[in-house]
């Protein structure tokens, strides 16, 4: 899981034109919460590798997958494509967000009530 979330938080800061776009546009400074959440991300999955900071990077973990769903339901709403970007047929879009990413927070929820259990 921490590999996972470090990986995905780089990314932020190599492909940022990736992930501006599904950022909602009600929100301000897409360039901004782009690079918190690489931020975060990579925090959180370095977290997630030491044992005494476990728990507490899942909790952020957690929260951090429930304030992505916006974006996730953006996606949804631009019928999954991405002028010049990224387009997968709508399908997708809705197993993201109603099977993986619930998955994901079970994941975390998971971890970060077992934190002594190797991830």
């Amino acid at each position: 899981m921490g590999y996972f979330y470090f990986i995905a938080g780089i990314n932020h800061f190599l492909t940022p034109d990736f992930y501006i776009p599904l950022i909602p546009p009600f929100f301000s400074n897409p360039s901004l919460i782009n690079l918190l959440s690489g931020i975060a991300e990579v925090l959180l999955g370095l977290g997630i590798l030491y044992f005494p900071t476990r728990s507490r990077a899942a909790w952020g973990i957690v929260f951090m997958l429930i304030a992505f769903i916006p974006a996730h339901w953006y996606f949804i709403q631009i019928n999954t494509c991405i002028d010049g970007g990224l387009c997968v047929p709508a399908w997708i879009g809705w197993v993201r967000l109603i099977l993986i990413q619930p998955l994901l927070i079970f994941w975390a929820y998971w971890v970060a009530k077992h934190p002594k259990i190797y991830v």
